[in-house]
């Protein structure tokens, strides 16, 4: 069981790791999120405090920035359909 949630977290510095690499800020925030996630599961495994809150934080972060992001295209092609 312990090395199942350890392949857990490396998938999720994995992630997070790819999330650093990628140039689409879209793409990224959703490899921070799922990254985040699967760190975060593994955190609560390992019941470190600390980490859990940096993942929640992360996490909500990369949300609201993709939840912005989304808005942003959205209002854009609405304003470019009335050019």
């Amino acid at each position: 069981m312990d090395l199942i949630f350890k392949l857990i977290g490396a998938l999720g510095l994995v992630g997070i790791i790819s999330g650093v690499l990628i140039k689409n800020e879209k793409q990224q925030d959703v490899a921070f999120i799922i990254g985040g996630i699967l760190l975060l599961i593994y955190s609560s495994y390992i019941r470190d405090l600390i980490f859990i809150v940096l993942q929640v934080v992360f996490i909500l972060v990369a949300l609201v920035e993709l939840i912005q992001l989304s808005r942003r295209k959205s209002l854009w092609k609405r304003m470019k359909g009335k050019l």
